[in-house]
């Protein structure tokens, strides 16, 4: 197995998480239901399907897109839901 590797995608993951809106989602639905061992198991396993699905799907797709144009894509895909996101919230706000 390669070590750095792993270690590089576990705190890659790990610090991109933090303050996400799926640990503050988490976060207040323990809150809000005081059971937070059903709540960590689902959201664990939802994490890790959707991990294997990236990782799955990142190898296929990379075989068949070069590795720049698919960076482009990411990005533009990334930069509007951002700007979906902050539209979404400037209405909220404003109401």
């Amino acid at each position: 197995m390669n070590w750095k590797l792993f270690f590089s995608a576990f705190f890659t993951l790990f610090l991109a998480e933090l303050g996400d809106k799926t640990q503050l989602a988490v976060f207040c639905m323990s809150a809000d239901k005081k059971q937070p061992i059903p709540i960590f198991l689902g959201a664990s396993l939802a994490l890790i399907i959707v991990t294997f699905l990236g990782t799955f799907f990142g190898k296929y797709i990379s075989s068949l897109v070069p590795k720049h144009i698919l960076n482009l894509i990411v990005s533009i895909l990334f930069i509007s839901i951002g700007i979906f996101i902050l539209k979404e919230t400037f209405i909220e706000f404003s109401k």
